[in-house]
């Protein structure tokens, strides 16, 4: 197609993995089981917290907030690529791309400032265990998650209000499963300086700002942990802390990885396939990594399930 510059687009086409339509019911079958089975577990933790009073802590309401937001970021890609595929379109509306870039950058930078906030408070835990209860108050808890929320809704309101301005040339085929910024911008055939000036400040201050912060929070940790005397102490500072650094490195490094492999190749493809690491993969393994290392959850959840046995057989 000839290159043109277009601003009243109706939509882009989603190439996702392949064109073949041998692999089509393979990808479907595996997406639609990592979708439920992200949906399903993330569901179990937050019914878990909610249903044993005992797991009414900062720690277990942050991790609640984890899980939420963890469905809302899967849900934004992968029920459109499941629709697409079923229906045998690619097309995605000019409304719904940006609508899906907003809800993407929201979820995603939510779990950034979540994780971040776990990490402060494992570090209040085990660096100051007297003033536990009078730091991490209910009031305190509130503001972070509200601050969180509010900051992250600004950035995506300001990244989805940039992607507005730009103008399209005919080619509008984005060679990803969901409607990335990064891809979109790439389409553009307006000058798109500002787009990439507000995608890089957000990613060091967002992105970056948090990472030093989690960073600085495991330090004071470690060094309070070498401080303890007894190994059995040390473990069991260490085993809170286990689960969290778990899932830190799994979605960091998963990031960075999208990233560092799309800049060595080039490929926008490659790139598609990395990124499903994060959005798909991380947030399905975060109920396994918390509930097969955390005990509490495991008891809440069996003490849930015997009381739903114990009510239907009495009915």
């Amino acid at each position: 197609m000839e290159p043109g510059n277009n601003t009243q687009i109706s939509g882009f086409l989603l190439l996702g993995f392949s064109e073949k339509p041998e692999w089509q019911l393979l990808i479907f079958g595996l997406f639609l089981t990592m979708y439920l089975i992200t949906v399903c577990g993330n569901l179990l933790i937050i019914l878990a917290v909610s249903s044993d009073s005992l797991l009414h802590t900062p720690m277990y309401f942050f991790l609640c907030n984890l899980s939420f937001v963890d469905i809302c970021f899967t849900s934004t890609t992968i029920p459109k690529m499941l629709w697409n595929i079923q229906t045998q379109s690619k097309v995605i509306t000019y409304e719904g791309c940006i609508t899906l870039i907003y809800f993407f950058i929201l979820f995603a930078v939510l779990d950034i400032f979540l994780l971040t906030v776990m990490a402060y408070d494992r570090f209040v835990a085990i660096c100051h265990p007297l003033h536990y209860t009078v730091i991490m108050n209910h009031r305190l808890c509130g503001l972070m998650i509200q601050g969180s929320w509010i900051m992250c809704i600004l950035n995506s309101l300001l990244q989805s209000l940039t992607a507005l301005r730009l103008s399209f040339c005919t080619n509008l085929e984005i060679p990803h499963f969901f409607c990335e910024l990064n891809q979109m911008v790439q389409l553009a055939c307006s000058d798109t300086f500002l787009n990439n000036m507000v995608m890089y400040f957000a990613a060091v201050l967002l992105g970056g700002g948090p990472f030093a912060g989690i960073l600085y929070s495991y330090s004071k940790i470690v060094s309070c942990i070498r401080g303890i005397s007894s190994a059995q102490g040390k473990y069991k500072a260490f085993s809170t802390c286990v689960s969290h650094l778990s899932v830190v490195s799994l979605f960091y490094c998963t990031v960075l990885g999208v990233y560092l492999s799309s800049a060595a190749t080039h490929s926008s493809h490659s790139s598609a396939i990395a990124s499903v690491m994060y959005t798909v993969v991380t947030p399905m393994l975060n109920p396994f990594i918390y509930s097969l290392r955390n005990k509490d959850i495991k008891k809440a959840l069996k003490s849930f399930f015997v009381k739903e046995t114990t009510k239907l057989s009495q009915h």
